[in-house]
C-alpha cells in the first residue's frame, strides 16, 4: 500500500513539473515579436540618428554610434539582419506599440514608470545628467534651483524636460532636430540651457567649437542607465538580446565600443558624487 502512495506521489509531482513546463514554453511562444523576427530574420529598430556619439550621421552619411553598432553586433551575435528606422524620440514608443518597429535603440532611460508599460533589456550604458549652459557666466545656473524662469530646450516627453519643468523652467520643444539646432539655441540665448545626458553633452558641446557654450563644471545629477527598449511581455527577445549584451559584456565589447565613441567607458558605472533628484515621476 505504502508503494502505490509512493508512486501516486511521484506521478503527481512528475505532472506538476511537466505542465509547468509546458507553462513555460506557451510564455515563450506567446512572444509575437519573437516569432515576427524569426519569420523575417530581422530586426526592426527605431533610432534618431541626430544623437552624437549615440546614433547619428558620420561624414560618409553612414548611420552609426554606440547604440547603432550595439544592436548590430546583438543582430549578428543572433543570427539576423538589423534594420534600423529613423524618427524623433517621441514617435518611438508609439511605433514600438504599434509594432512599427521591434524595438528601440537611443540613449532611452530605463525607468519604473516606462517598465509598467514596456520591457527594457539590461542596461549598456550608465551615465548621469548635465547641462550645456553660455561659458560666460554658466547662463546664470549654479544649482538646479536656478533653472527657475529659465528656457531650457528639450523634446517633449523626455525625462529631461521634465526636470527642467520640476525647478521651474520654460521648456522649448523640438522635433527630431539635430544637436546644433539645440546648443545653437543656447548659444544665440534663445534659450538658456540644455538638460541632457553627460556623454552625449559633453560630445554635442564639443563638436560645435564656435559657439559660446560648455559642460557645466559642477552640476552633476541624476544617475542613469540606458538599455534596448521593447514590447510588453516581448519576453523571448528581451531574453535573446540580454544573452547577447552579457557575451559582449564579458567579452569587453561594450566596452570596446564605448571607448570608441564616448573615449570613456560608458559601459560601466561612473564613479563620484551624483545628485539624486526626488519627485520626479519615472
Amino acid at each position: 500500500m505504502n508503494k502505490i502512495k509512493g508512486s501516486l506521489v511521484l506521478l503527481f509531482v512528475l505532472c506538476i513539473t511537466i505542465l509547468s513546463a509546458c507553462g513555460d514554453t506557451e510564455k515563450a511562444s506567446d512572444d509575437k515579436v519573437w516569432e515576427k523576427i524569426q519569420d523575417t530574420g530581422k530586426i526592426v529598430v527605431g533610432t534618431s540618428g541626430t544623437l552624437i556619439a549615440s546614433s547619428y550621421y558620420d561624414e560618409d552619411e553612414n548611420l552609426t554610434g554606440y547604440d547603432v553598432e550595439i544592436m548590430r553586433e546583438v543582430g549578428k551575435r543572433l543570427g539576423l539582419d538589423v534594420s534600423f528606422e529613423i524618427m524623433g524620440i517621441d514617435s518611438m514608443l508609439p511605433a514600438i506599440k504599434s509594432g512599427r518597429i521591434d524595438m528601440a535603440a537611443n540613449d532611452i532611460e530605463i525607468t519604473d514608470k516606462r517598465k509598467e508599460e514596456f520591457n527594457f533589456s539590461e542596461p549598456y550604458k550608465y551615465s548621469y545628467t548635465t547641462m550645456a549652459v553660455r561659458k560666460e557666466d554658466n547662463s546664470g545656473i549654479e544649482s538646479l534651483e536656478d533653472l527657475k524662469g529659465k528656457k531650457a530646450g528639450g523634446g517633449a516627453t523626455t525625462i529631461y524636460s521634465q526636470i527642467a519643468e520640476r525647478f521651474g523652467a520654460e521648456v522649448v520643444t523640438y522635433g527630431n532636430a539635430p544637436n546644433e539646432a539645440y546648443l545653437r539655441d543656447v548659444d544665440n540665448g534663445r534659450t538658456d540651457v540644455v538638460i541632457n545626458d553627460y556623454f552625449l553633452t559633453k560630445f554635442g558641446v564639443a563638436a560645435f567649437p564656435d559657439f559660446d557654450i560648455h559642460l557645466h563644471p559642477t552640476l552633476k545629477f541624476h544617475p542613469t542607465e540606458q538599455g534596448v527598449i521593447l514590447p510588453k511581455d516581448a519576453d523571448r527577445v528581451t531574453e535573446e538580446i540580454n544573452k547577447a549584451l552579457k557575451e559582449m559584456r564579458e567579452d569587453g565589447t561594450l566596452s570596446k565600443l564605448a571607448n570608441q565613441f564616448y573615449k570613456e567607458d560608458a559601459s560601466q558605472k561612473p564613479e563620484g558624487e551624483i545628485e539624486e533628484i526626488e519627485g520626479l515621476d519615472l
